[in-house]
């Protein structure tokens, strides 16, 4: 009797029919396998998830923008107010005080020219060009954009562009924020007038500087004797980029779930064989 139930049991085995846990016969093989097509399917699938997150919050953000747009312009305290408030919300997301409009009184603090570098407008490459202005004596700076001037082929020669002489100017505007360049947002400034810099660190260029400044840009609507061209792009990706990449991400997870599949086809089919 034991003898017939070893015999039926070697050849159940050697037919095919195993009994007990389906995924011993595996191997680490397999179970690696099953491990990265988990990981990097879900990955795929956050990142995706999260591009459209970013695309909701440029939408919300966008309609934020338009409203400030046609907002009255706010007065020099009430900037201040609002980047204080700005300021003690440890949730609130860079850039979210772009877009305000405000009238100024200020004058000139000096000379001095400051150009951010590697600036891309039309097409062509150059500087966004900066005065620092005083709105009275016991507050912050207010750093002013001139406008875009196109780079000389040449790195060595700066472009000659002149501030904006001494007087008391009423500048009307939008503020901004540049967003942080995320592999190196150091100021990395040159010397001599005008200044070359290559990222907007306000915090470092204050320090540069020697007096404190606003944690804001200001674009005037117009500049006093000065007639260069204005970028404003407050948002570097739109929320149909990120919806786009959103796809894509997607797009790849399901590739790479596909190929897995077939590739665990084939080696079971090989393996039946």
């Amino acid at each position: 009797m034991m003898n017939t139930s070893s015999s039926t049991k070697t050849n159940l085995t050697n037919n095919g029919a195993v009994t007990g846990n389906p995924l011993a016969g595996l191997g680490w093989a397999a179970f690696v396998f099953i491990v990265i097509t988990v990981a990097v399917f879900s990955i795929l699938v956050k990142l995706g998830l999260w591009q459209l997150e970013r695309a909701e919050f440029k939408r919300a953000w966008d309609i934020t923008l338009n409203e400030r747009q046609n907002q009255a312009a706010i007065n020099f305290d009430s900037l201040l107010q609002v980047i204080a408030e700005h300021t003690s919300n440890a949730n609130s997301e860079q850039q979210t005080l772009t877009g305000y409009r405000i009238a100024v009184s200020v004058s000139p603090v000096s000379k001095q020219v400051l150009l951010l570098d590697n600036q891309i407008y039309m097409g062509q490459v150059g500087y966004l060009a900066y005065q620092v202005f005083q709105v009275n004596a016991s507050s912050p700076h207010l750093l002013v954009e001139l406008g875009f001037v196109p780079a000389d082929k040449d790195r060595r020669i700066l472009p000659d562009i002149s501030s904006i002489s001494t007087g008391r100017y009423k500048l009307i505007g939008r503020i901004y924020q540049k967003q942080t360049n995320p592999l190196s947002d150091h100021l990395m400034a040159e010397t001599g007038n005008p200044m070359r810099f290559q990222n907007l660190n306000i915090d470092e260029l204050s320090q540069l500087l020697g007096y404190p400044l606003l944690p804001v840009v200001l674009q005037p609507d117009n500049v006093p004797d000065l007639s260069l061209p204005q970028p404003w792009q407050p948002i570097p990706l739109s929320a149909q980029k990120h919806q786009g990449y959103a796809l894509q991400w997607f797009t790849m997870a399901a590739v790479f779930l596909g190929l897995m599949a077939w590739l665990a086809h084939k080696k079971w089919q090989a393996g039946a064989h």
